[in-house]
């Protein structure tokens, strides 16, 4: 469906863009395959004004022209529909070729080879090198679970969408309902940011959690997505990013290198033990309890108590 929905797109935006005239409904009907097929007036009329305000959505400027018959007929003249001349500066262009390669995924790596081409032939410098300053580092943004991509596309096209969903403090997974509005990496996780409308409340989930396939649901969205800005602070919110507290940890010398790297101070206490001053944020409970025996909470007593908690969830599980 997905696949005809596009190709009846294609054509009907071809029509609109290779006429001199502007043509009625009666003739794009004879001149495109699937109004052809549509099995009455009425749902050509439907299928003709959901297509062309589809088009208008991604950016097609298609004008509504009456006759002197009183016959409204449409075109999409080119010199409307033309983007105006791409200037890139050389940093531009590396940051642009870096976008391009940045994805390893096989299904977005076909459409960033495509855009970086097209991109060249409107003017990014051949002799721009993404990777000259960095030699041999190249970046990757690791895609591992299944949910990825349908969340990718709902985001996208702004879709609810149902899954199931495990806490880390729950042992077995939750339905949930969400309305999808970003998808942000935060060190090395994948993290959905959405409203969840049974607990009327934006919630982050973490991808790896979500168990099973991902379903899309029908229907608008029930509230107002955030700016961009506020998605990410929410992310890294949840996700311990954002701390305005300290918190005091023991951890086992040699282990727990992620938590030295944000460690405000380090402190040897000898027998196989150091002492570290860490920035305490919301999620940070979830994060120690991955490290399981080789970290100790000293204080807060809240978030001793919360790690406590996950750790005795996790047993029973």
């Amino acid at each position: 469906m997905a696949i005809a929905k596009a190709e009846r797109l294609m054509n009907l935006a071809l029509c609109l863009l290779g006429t001199r005239r502007p043509l009625s409904k009666r003739e794009l009907r004879e001149s495109i395959e699937a109004y052809l097929e549509a099995s009455s007036d009425d749902s050509f009329n439907r299928m003709f004004e959901r297509d062309k305000d589809d088009l208008r959505e991604l950016g097609l400027v298609i004008e509504t022209v009456e006759n002197l018959d009183g016959e409204v007929g449409y075109l999409a003249r080119r010199d409307s529909n033309r983007l105006p001349p791409i200037t890139l500066d050389a940093e531009e262009a590396a940051a642009l070729g870096l976008a391009a390669k940045v994805w390893q995924q096989a299904r977005l790596a076909g459409a960033a080879s495509g855009a970086l081409q097209k991109l060249r032939a409107a003017g990014l410098p051949e002799d721009v090198d993404p990777y000259e300053a960095h030699g041999a580092l190249e970046p990757r943004i690791p895609v591992h679970e299944a949910a990825f991509e349908p969340l990718m596309l709902a985001c996208r096209d702004r879709r609810p969408v149902a899954f199931d969903y495990r806490k880390a403090t729950a042992a077995r997974p939750e339905p949930r309902l969400v309305e999808p509005w970003a998808l942000e990496c935060w060190r090395g996780h994948w993290y959905l940011a959405g409203w969840d409308r049974d607990r009327g409340a934006e919630r982050v989930f973490r991808l790896s959690r979500i168990t099973g396939k991902v379903r899309t649901r029908g229907g608008k969205y029930t509230a107002q997505v955030p700016d961009v800005v506020t998605v990410r602070e929410t992310v890294a919110g949840w996700a311990g990013d954002i701390a305005d507290r300290s918190a005091l940890i023991r951890l086992r010398t040699g282990s727990g290198y992620p938590l030295r790297a944000k460690a405000a101070s380090v402190r040897e206490l000898g027998d196989g033990w150091d002492e570290l001053e860490i920035p305490y944020g919301h999620g940070l409970d979830a994060w120690l309890v991955e490290f399981g025996p080789d970290v100790v909470v000293l204080e807060p007593a809240e978030l001793r108590a919360d790690v406590v908690d996950r750790l005795r969830a996790v047993a029973k599980g």
